[in-house]
């Protein structure tokens, strides 16, 4: 089943923390109204002194995660997306920034790679609730790593087991989800369209007693949600499926042409994608988002395109930014 315009209820607003990322700055200013950069927005919610203690600084991280708060007339909703790589990085890092996990409803994972799910079970143990929804994928569960050119395999560290996430209500899907009351889309898979984006080709997966080719990473998803007023908020962890996959997926499944953000990752580090950077960033500039925020693994040289090509709409991630729209 596709979702359309009159399943995703609207928004009335967003507020996403970046809360783990490969880079933190937090010196340079952003002359952008929808970014907010952490010594900025905490200055104001906490006072000079909070903002401007070093140790009270979040740090980064080789992983992902983004604390997302979705304004409602009658109620607001929170989820947490991706829980980075390390066993402490999201609950430090929040801790840091003042925000209070408790809120989160439910949990989404993008995929099931280490570096967005090494801190998921640390996150459950010190929300300590019975039953929160954690939207997964039985792809998630496998054994992955990457191909050597001596063909050995560089082994990811595991996926938390399905028992020790016996206290979580895991809801496993393919298909497009609601969650947060309606207010937010989780994408399912995403289908693999464009000529150019061609999954991870050197990913593998332990499937039936022996390492195959795993390049597409079916798991693969975003969140989307639609912002009155505004149009579609993208949110991506990774995006092996291709950013622009992805935003295309996302016109379809909610029949909204607008793209108002696109924030999180889109995988054009390494010289394995380097060579999608040109097609992609043209893409994206058709697209025209009024805000675009590439992050993690989309790596330093086509954030650098993006910013030359897109200069009005791009914001350079780091961790502690708060997007508002």
């Amino acid at each position: 089943m596709e979702y359309f315009l009159s399943e995703l209820r609207k928004a009335d607003g967003i507020e996403v923390y970046s809360l783990v990322d490969n880079c933190v700055d937090f010196l340079s200013e952003i002359n952008k109204k929808e970014a907010i950069a952490f010594r900025q927005w905490t200055i104001k919610r906490y006072g000079k002194k909070w903002a401007s203690a070093h140790p009270n600084l979040p740090r980064a991280e080789n992983g992902f995660s983004m604390f997302v708060r979705i304004l409602s007339a009658d109620k607001s909703h929170s989820i947490l997306f991706d829980t980075g790589s390390s066993p402490d990085g999201v609950v430090e890092n929040s801790k840091r920034m003042g925000i209070d996990l408790s809120e989160i409803e439910s949990i989404v994972l993008s995929h099931g790679h280490y570096d967005h799910s090494g801190g998921l079970i640390p996150v459950l143990k010190s929300l300590d609730k019975i039953d929160l929804p954690i939207i997964v994928h039985d792809e998630m569960f496998k054994k992955r790593g990457v191909a050597r050119p001596d063909g050995t395999i560089r082994l990811h560290p595991e996926f938390p087991t399905k028992g020790q996430l016996e206290s979580a209500q895991l809801v496993s899907t393919t298909k497009p989800s609601l969650v947060a009351s309606g207010l937010a889309l989780v994408t399912g898979e995403i289908p693999r369209e464009t000529a150019f984006e061609k999954g991870y080709l050197l990913h593998r997966a332990f499937v039936d007693g022996s390492w195959q080719p795993d390049p597409w990473i079916w798991d693969d998803r975003a969140i989307i949600i639609n912002v009155k007023d505004k149009g579609l908020v993208v949110l991506s962890g990774c995006a092996h499926a291709g950013i622009i996959n992805t935003i295309n997926y996302s016109k379809r499944i909610t029949g909204i042409n607008k793209i108002y953000a696109v924030i999180g990752g889109f995988h054009l580090a390494g010289n394995k994608t380097q060579n999608r950077v040109k097609k992609t960033v043209e893409k994206l500039d058709e697209i025209n988002p009024n805000l675009i925020a590439p992050s993690h693994c989309t790596g330093w040289r086509a954030k650098c395109v993006i910013a030359q090509k897109m200069g009005n709409a791009f914001v350079w991630n780091s961790v502690g930014n708060l997007y508002r729209i």
